[in-house]
């Protein structure tokens, strides 16, 4: 060294790794804490708006397929919000007891149109007599269906798997449950532009931009009511003024705010009953195949429970809890069969996301939603009222629902080591390969007509087809898979996985937080034990 020349101190390992690694994260509200009644129940209708886009989306694809109309499309939706009303509540209460909205699912989809395209029902010339025949036949397969999840949930299998998951395992799996949905974000906001746009660009700015510019936390808790208020205001402007007076017929049901036709449909005040459609009837291959779809939706819950918990500020999920929320999701999909949804039950992303927009976590907050879900259900008209906002502006909302819910799943790479070439090759290859392989799924489907298994079995081709169609099923089923036989038994392997992070979140003895969180209320834990 040159005389007068010093050497710089070599920074402390706190400069150079500046972002501590947090196993809960700080929100305003957590899972426990409750804000005012008054905000609460504002937090709640916004959680009842963001999960209609879901709820009216499914009868809106499927009741015309069915044959059925306006009339059963209106009851199909009200049904939908009654089940997925107590579906929510009673999992707030007795199952993981995270704020989980527990509504509709789009992985039942596929197998609820081939059970639509059934031959015994292309015979049946009467709607009515079709839509209510093909309706009592998914129930039978819905019911059939939920057995999987309440065997594997209440029985303790699913926290035999679940134990074997880590922070690495888990990124994959819970990123593509929001990332993974891309398809229902912007090429439905694409459909109408000139409502979507707005929505987006408005939703961001009262998010994102209002909060740091006034320091006030008011625009970004509510950003969804502010949005969809002033952009549905704005879309009805555009359809009385006579914009699309000339557009075409997609774009007019796309675009316009009167065009939905469930409010007419809708009755004044109706309670959906048990088997309001008939006696359910059973078929053992549809059976089968919405056994398959359970079990993906199954493994695309598990996802969204795990980003529920981190946005709740609850600790990670204990392998138990998370098989206790499953039985009870299956227990879902039993009513949802028994009332006749024509759809299963999972846990809503959409919702996932805004608790990460509003950082509003709590409990009751989504208890109350799920008030507003049977209210809404039971009063048609005025539920109808909220189910006609354009398809457009739901989109735009999934834009930021679903990326919270990715980057979710991409927060638990901090406990993972990134410099270690396993960790790089199981995280760039379940991810890569589990947006391949749906994308070739679907793609194959869309010009063909049907999946790239093809047999004179339907419900066989379904039992294939709609797991490999799942982004969240292939990337986490595989980085599960990878992480465990490419497991080396020593520590550092260990901790490149992450695993040091979550030990001391497997029971309830480890953490006394994770009692708090997700502990049973008062004392029904002797009638429903940790599983």
């Amino acid at each position: 060294m040159a005389g007068g020349e010093t050497l710089a101190a070599a920074p402390n390992q706190d400069e150079r790794q500046p972002h501590k690694a947090t196993d809960i994260l700080y929100v305003s509200f957590c899972s426990t804490s409750p804000p005012l009644w008054p905000e609460a129940i504002l937090h709640g209708f916004q959680h009842y708006l963001v999960m209609l886009g879901t709820t009216v989306l499914i009868p809106t694809s499927l009741v015309p397929l069915m044959g059925g109309g306006n009339e059963e499309k209106a009851k199909m939706i009200q049904t939908l919000l009654f089940v997925a009303g107590i579906n929510t509540f009673y999992q707030t209460l007795f199952g993981t007891r995270l704020p989980a909205v527990i509504g509709g699912s789009y992985t039942f989809v596929p197998t609820t149109i081939s059970i639509i395209m059934a031959g015994r029902y292309s015979d049946i010339v009467n709607p009515q007599e079709k839509f209510e025949r093909i309706m009592r036949g998914t129930q039978g397969a819905l019911i059939i269906a939920s057995t999987l999840q309440i065997v594997l949930g209440f029985s303790g299998l699913w926290r035999s798997v679940v134990r074997f998951m880590s922070p690495l395992s888990a990124v994959p799996l819970v990123a593509l449950s929001g990332f993974g949905l891309y398809e229902l974000a912007f090429p439905l906001l694409g459909k109408c532009l000139e409502i979507g746009l707005p929505e987006l660009i408005i939703l961001l700015i009262f998010s994102q931009y209002i909060p740091r510019m006034m320091r006030s936390d008011i625009f970004e808790s509510f950003a969804v009511i502010f949005s969809v208020a002033i952009v549905w205001t704005y879309a009805h402007l555009l359809t009385v003024s006579g914009v699309y007076k000339n557009s075409s017929p997609k774009t007019q049901i796309t675009c316009r705010t009167d065009r939905a036709g469930i409010i007419d449909a809708a009755p004044w005040l109706r309670i959906p009953h048990p088997f309001q459609w008939g006696a359910p009837t059973f078929d053992a291959g549809e059976a089968f195949a919405m056994m398959a779809a359970s079990f993906v939706a199954l493994v695309e819950s598990t996802g969204a429970f795990i980003a529920v918990s981190r946005y709740a500020g609850a600790t990670p999920l204990p392998p138990s809890i998370l098989s206790r929320g499953v039985g009870w999701q299956g227990v879902g999909i039993l009513l949802s069969g028994i009332f006749g949804t024509g759809n299963g039950s999972s846990v809503s992303v959409e919702n996932a996301g805004l608790l990460a927009i509003t950082r509003v976590g709590s409990r009751r907050v989504v208890q109350i939603s799920a008030g507003f879900m049977i209210f809404f259900s039971i009063l048609g008209k005025f539920g109808a009222l909220f189910a006609s906002i354009p398809t457009p502006i739901v989109a735009a909302l999934y834009c930021l629902l679903f990326a919270y819910v990715g980057s979710g799943g991409l927060s638990f790479l901090q406990f993972c080591n990134l410099n270690s070439f396993r960790v790089k090759f199981i995280l760039g290859f379940s991810v890569f390969m589990g947006l391949s392989i749906p994308q070739y799924f679907n793609e194959y489907t869309a010009f063909k007509g049907y999946g790239p298994v093809h047999t004179g079995a339907t419900w066989f081709n379904d039992m294939i087809n709609v797991p490999f169609s799942s982004e969240a099923f292939v990337a986490g089923s595989l980085a599960l898979f990878l992480d465990v036989t490419l497991h080396k038994k020593d520590n550092q392997t260990r901790k490149d996985r992450g695993m040091h992070w979550w030990d001391r979140f497997r029971s309830f003895k480890t953490d006394t937080r994770s009692e708090e969180f997700y502990s049973l209320p008062f004392n029904l834990k002797k009638f429903f034990p940790s599983v």
